[in-house]
């Protein structure tokens, strides 16, 4: 292992050690995230209501949610390319600023088109936001610090997700469904009033402002391809025609944008960071982790609603404990790696999900959500709780100040590219069960959480192997594991 160190590397604000306000800008910046995270459920508990208010077809239905998942996930490469490039702080805020007037669009909207177009802007207002957020965390603190703050931004997914259910039930019931995307304006506000007060201005980690263009272009395109196709495989299985030319043509986009960024003097992502064990490691277990939650999360909120039929509040509330039992995970997940490493962290996660992937496996058809559904997704969530931070801080932590908005953008795509991963292998699992006419049918449920199982049991041995030994470097500069 070498140390590498960089002329104009800084932190956002100074060093991390001195800056006595860092952890009120942890609160903004993960408060930001949290808002991103909870665009993603939020909107998915409403869409009945918006629906018939707005005489939405299913076609363009599925559209309202599909727009934002592809403009997040496909432009979060460009968008850590630019917080390197052109600051960090000067990109969030940017990307904050879209996200919330896109935000105060998508309540306005009185029609399909402007609803649809005003969810693709806050996609992108997303993609650019969230990766700087992350590059902005990792600059910021130091040593058993940054693993603290990884861990608390590694507990927004879940916690997003639980909570997200809820408001969008309250928010549908109550002051309508424009709430849903209201609210996120006196956030935006918030966090764009104070931010400043607390981060420098920073400067670029690259002092190289030029931006990959043809790479950004097929590089978005790849990941777009690559979301809308497993999206479609969730809805319609993997043998629908649109799914696999989908599918292959994200296959070929990535390797023609593999050979792009072989080429290219200033690529979105260094072919030479893929090289790197922890980048891989990091974004394999996040890729995994973020999945088999967000298959948890989608599970269960299925079997809930459609076989013990609750209500889609009742099913939030139900989430609330899981989330908090998430960022429990994630605090357990910071001491495990303070003291022995991610590898353990990782490993130990995995296996805590696969034996709560089991409970869940034998849900009956006139179960109880308290005793069949709640303890395996708390288990399963403590569990994944611990990956996500291990994932995070193994990616983040190897990584020089100049390339943290490059890595974030990875670990970020990561996330989301898990997630509808995650979804559409147990939408294709549990068929049986979705599609029954019969809503006592749980053979499917069954299938997917035993399926989910056996992928958290390889995951923990592929997550002993894979993720570096150690605890992660305590120094101001990164140390490269290959």
């Amino acid at each position: 292992m070498s140390r590498s160190t960089h002329a104009g590397r800084h932190p956002v604000s100074g060093p991390a050690s001195e800056a006595p306000g860092r952890w009120w800008l942890l609160v903004l910046l993960c408060l930001a995230q949290f808002m991103v995270i909870l665009d993603v459920t939020v909107v998915n508990v409403a869409l009945p209501v918006i629906a018939e208010e707005l005489r939405l077809e299913r076609a363009t239905l599925t559209w309202v949610v599909t727009a934002y998942t592809l403009c997040f996930g496909g432009l979060m490469l460009l968008g850590g390319r630019l917080a390197d490039a052109l600051g960090r702080r000067r990109v969030f805020l940017a990307g904050l600023g879209l996200f919330t007037l896109a935000s105060l669009g998508s309540g306005l909207a009185a029609d399909a088109a402007m609803l649809v177009t005003a969810r693709a802007v806050q996609g992108v207002g997303a993609a650019l936001l969230s990766p700087a957020a992350l590059s902005i965390v990792t600059t910021t603190f130091h040593g058993p610090d940054r693993n603290r703050a990884l861990g608390v931004w590694a507990a927004l997914g879940g916690a997003g997700a639980a909570v997200g259910v809820v408001l969008g039930g309250v928010f549908a019931a109550g002051p309508g469904w424009e709430w849903v995307f209201y609210i996120n304006i006196p956030v935006g506000v918030l966090v764009a009033v104070a931010l400043p007060m607390l981060a420098g201005a920073g400067r670029p980690g690259t002092g190289d402002s030029r931006i990959d263009l043809p790479g950004a272009v097929v590089g978005t395109a790849a990941v777009g391809a690559l979301i809308y196709g497993l999206v479609r495989a969730g809805d319609t299985g993997w043998g629908d025609l649109p799914t696999l030319l989908a599918l292959a043509s994200a296959v070929v986009l990535l390797a023609v944008f593999a050979l792009i960024e072989r080429a290219s003097r200033a690529p979105l992502v260094r072919p030479a960071m893929l090289a790197r064990r922890p980048v891989i490691a990091g974004n394999l277990v996040m890729l995994a982790a973020s999945g088999l939650l967000l298959a948890h999360f989608f599970l269960a909120s299925q079997y809930l609603q459609h076989v013990l039929r609750l209500s889609a509040l009742e099913t939030g509330l139900l989430f609330l404990p899981v989330a908090l039992v998430i960022g429990l995970g994630t605090h357990l997940g910071v001491r495990v790696i303070g003291r022995f490493g991610g590898r353990p962290a990782a490993s130990a996660g995995f296996l805590l999900a696969a034996a709560g992937a089991l409970l869940l496996a034998r849900v009956p058809a006139d179960g109880s959500a308290l005793v069949d559904v709640l303890p395996g997704f708390a288990l399963s969530g403590l569990g994944l709780g611990a990956a996500l931070v291990a994932a995070t801080t193994t990616a983040m932590s190897h990584i020089d100040h100049q390339d943290a908005g490059m890595a974030s953008g990875l670990i970020n795509t990561g996330h989301e590219l898990g997630a509808t991963l995650g979804i559409a292998f147990v939408s294709t699992v549990a068929a049986a069960s979705l599609n029954a006419t019969d809503p006592g049918s749980v053979d499917g449920f069954g299938a997917a959480f035993t399926a989910a199982a056996v992928v958290a049991v390889a995951m923990a041995v592929i997550g002993g192997r894979l993720v570096p030994k150690g605890r992660p470097p305590a120094t101001d500069g990164p140390v490269f594991a290959h």
